[in-house]
């Protein structure tokens, strides 16, 4: 394309709050970050290679500079010599990896290990348990090597009861993983969880796992630019993906600033994958909208009365569940699920609904000033299990998401499963998660949403009521 008509690249967009995955044709052209906790407190974000500037031609295409993207990236260059080209649309990590709630769990999609057994049975949910504990084996390496500086809390996972009625199914939770899996989860009395750990004042009771982990989000994603960039990749932002077309096998992308070519493409986009990208991945993601909200600093009367005694991740046993923790610098953050679409992101009762929750947790944070409040995108598949997988042999097409809240952890190893697949090294990766595809709500797909608003109140009816 002739310089003369080429696009010009955009300045700099502010953040979009009304943003739509469903309802929008992409997510938009350098637009900035939202107003994170993790995005205040991160310090000058790294450098990129800026906007692409002129038709090119390159060995792998990466979709999206998140933690999968970036983990792919890095381990392409350390496993397979190959350097990537990473492209994203906005600004580096702009999605689900600079909203989330910087939990880092054993786990890698919305089911338990017992709904593994029920799917797959038990032999197949032992190797799945192997590849997410191999998975936090990785993630604790890379954010324990020098190139990775995220402020990690270690301490375990506090899964917390918040009724009575569910303390036998995480009874019975603990003890399939003691027996089954051999995983040394125990259960925790409501006594001992204040006394030694939080007093969350709706806890009944806890199971505690082992692997647990909190991070400073942001600073982990800008970790991930910064290794990525040293072992030979490319980061370019501003660019989207405005079209896409396969020439002998070539894969023809288009951005506003030229096209680049590519003998293969991953795409890790999660939440934020344009129903225009492609039709591999096209409506294979139901987008939920999670709120998350961070206090002003304790004071220590308030601290006393909330009884933190851990930064760990905490995790409340509701269907919408609520994430929570203690802030290295003495604030609390809480999340949940918040609005159905992007156009009622604003509304100010989804917030008010967040700060109840708090306020049950711990009466004496009642209306308590807060310093940050944002929203992001859930990549929540429809059999609420992730995929790394590439959907047709015969296209040299991968994508890796679907994580259903619980990507911090395992998007490192599903980077490194999705750089397996585009080196043509994937062939020993035999669970249902790589070799099956995203599934899909067929033609139920326009309907989606309408179920969305019926099951949401079903859920507060069955984890509030009954």
């Amino acid at each position: 394309m002739p310089d003369s008509v080429r696009p010009r690249h955009w300045p700099k967009a502010s953040y979009d709050p009304r943003y739509d995955p469903i309802m929008d044709t992409g997510p938009g052209h350098n637009r900035d970050h939202a107003p994170t906790y993790w995005i205040g407190t991160a310090g000058t974000p790294p450098e990129d290679d800026g906007a692409v500037s002129g038709d090119m031609d390159v060995d792998v295409v990466i979709i999206g500079s998140g933690y999968t993207g970036l983990s792919t990236a890095i381990h392409l260059a350390k496993e397979h010599g190959i350097k990537a080209t990473v492209l994203e649309a906005n600004t580096v990590a702009w999605g689900c990896s600079t909203r989330n709630g910087g939990q880092a769990q054993i786990s890698s999609g919305r089911l338990k290990r017992s709904q593994w057994i029920e799917r797959w049975g038990v032999d197949v949910a032992k190797k799945m348990h192997v590849e997410v504990c191999e998975a936090f084996d990785l993630f604790n390496d890379l954010i324990g090597s020098d190139d990775i500086d995220c402020d990690p809390q270690p301490g375990g996972h506090y899964y917390i009861a918040h009724r009575d009625k569910v303390l036998p199914k995480l009874e019975k939770e603990s003890a399939l993983l003691n027996e089954v899996f051999g995983y040394a989860s125990r259960m925790i009395s409501r006594e001992e969880l204040h006394e030694s750990h939080v007093r969350d004042q709706e806890a009944c009771g806890a199971m505690w796992e082992p692997d647990g982990t909190c991070i400073h989000a942001a600073k982990l994603a800008f970790s991930y630019v910064r290794l990525a960039r040293k072992l030979g990749a490319t980061i370019h932002t501003a660019s989207p993906v405005m079209g896409w077309k396969v020439k002998d096998g070539v894969h023809h992308l288009t951005t506003p600033g030229g096209t680049v070519r590519a003998r293969a493409v991953a795409v890790a986009t999660a939440g934020y994958t344009p129903a225009g990208l492609n039709e591999r991945t096209k409506h294979r993601l139901m987008p939920i909208l999670s709120n998350s909200i961070v206090t002003r600093p304790l004071s220590d009367e308030e601290k006393a009365e909330c009884g933190f005694h851990t930064m760990s991740p905490l995790t409340d046993t509701r269907t919408l569940r609520h994430y929570y923790r203690f802030l290295p610098d003495g604030r609390v953050q809480i999340g949940s699920r918040s609005a159905i679409t992007g156009a009622d992101a604003e509304n100010p009762k989804h917030l008010a609904l967040l700060q109840k929750g708090l306020y049950r947790k711990f009466p004496a944070l009642e209306n308590i000033d807060l310093d940050y409040s944002w929203w992001g995108w859930v990549d929540v598949s429809h059999d609420m299990m992730p995929r790394i997988h590439q959907p047709d042999p015969k296209q040299t097409i991968y994508y890796a998401m679907g994580y259903g809240g619980n990507g911090v952890m395992y998007s490192a190893q599903a980077g490194k499963r999705l750089a397996q697949l585009v080196a043509g090294e994937g062939k020993e990766l035999d669970l249902p998660i790589f070799t099956s595809p995203l599934p899909s709500h067929g033609i139920l797909t326009p309907f989606r949403r309408l179920g969305q608003r019926m099951m949401y109140p079903y859920y507060y009816v069955k984890d509030e009521i009954l």
